[in-house]
C-alpha cells in the first residue's frame, strides 16, 4: 500500500458493465441534446433549493490543486436585477453600435441579439460566477489559484448541466468588460466575473435559433487503432 504524507480516502464507484455504462451515457446525451441557450424566460419563481443543488454540483468539478477557485453569486432581487440590466445594456450598446467588430457582428447575426437584456430582469434568479484569481486566507494573505480559466469553465459546464436536468434554463451572458459585477454585488478585486447566468423555465412562447451541433466525426478524432476483441 502506498504510504501518504497527506490525508487519502479510498475510492471504489461501482464498476459497471460495459452495457450499462453506455446505456447511461447515451441516456444523459439524449437528455443534454434538448439544452438550448434561451432569453425569453417566464417570471415564475424558482426555489433557492435549486441554485443550491446546481452549485452543489458545480461543485464537483475538478480543479487546479483542488483549490476551486469560483465562486457563484445568485439574486433573485428585482432592484439588483434591474441595476445588472441597466448596466450591461450600456456595454452592450457600445457592442452593437459603436465596436468596430464586423466578423463578430456577422456570427451573432443568426441569433438575432442586439442591446436589449429584458430577460435579465425577467429571469427569477440571476447567478454570476466569479473567478478567484487569488483567495484570501484567514491571516491575511492570498493564495495563489491554478488553472483558473480551465477550472471555472468546468464549474460552469456542470452549472448548467445541472439546470437543464433539473428542466431549468440559463443563457451564458458575458457583457464585455463585466467589471460593474463586482460594484453590484460587493465583490473583492481578487475575483473577476466570468459568466452572468438568467436562470428560471423558459416562457411559453419562447423560441430559439434554429442551429445544429458540430456532428462526432469533426468534434472527435480517433488517433490510435481501435481495441481488438
Amino acid at each position: 500500500m502506498t504510504r501518504h504524507q497527506h490525508p487519502f480516502v479510498p475510492y471504489a464507484p461501482p464498476r459497471l458493465s460495459p452495457e450499462e455504462s453506455l446505456a447511461r451515457g447515451q441516456e444523459l446525451y439524449r437528455l443534454l441534446d434538448q439544452r438550448r441557450s434561451v432569453r425569453w424566460f417566464s417570471p415564475d419563481p424558482v426555489p433557492l433549493e435549486a441554485i443550491e443543488t446546481a452549485v452543489r454540483i458545480a461543485n464537483t468539478a475538478p480543479s487546479g490543486a483542488h483549490h476551486q477557485p469560483w465562486t457563484f453569486v445568485a439574486t433573485a432581487d428585482p432592484d439588483v436585477k434591474r441595476a445588472v440590466r441597466e448596466a450591461a445594456e450600456v456595454e452592450e450598446r457600445k457592442f452593437y453600435r459603436e465596436r468596430n467588430a464586423p466578423d463578430w457582428h456577422a456570427a451573432l447575426a443568426r441569433l438575432e441579439t442586439d442591446e436589449h437584456k429584458e430577460f435579465l430582469e425577467v429571469a427569477p434568479w440571476l447567478v454570476v460566477a466569479f473567478a478567484q484569481k487569488s483567495t484570501p486566507l484567514p491571516d491575511g494573505s492570498l493564495r495563489k489559484n491554478y488553472y483558473v480559466n480551465e477550472s471555472v469553465g468546468i464549474a460552469c459546464g456542470m452549472f448548467i448541466t445541472a439546470l437543464h436536468t433539473m428542466g431549468l434554463a440559463t443563457l451564458t451572458h458575458t457583457p464585455n468588460p463585466m467589471g460593474f459585477l463586482n460594484e453590484v454585488f460587493g465583490r473583492p478585486v481578487t475575483e473577476r466575473p466570468y459568466i452572468l447566468f438568467p436562470v428560471g423555465y423558459p416562457a411559453p412562447d419562447c423560441e430559439v435559433p434554429d442551429l445544429d451541433r458540430k456532428p462526432l466525426a469533426e468534434a472527435l478524432v480517433v488517433h490510435a487503432p481501435l481495441p481488438q476483441g
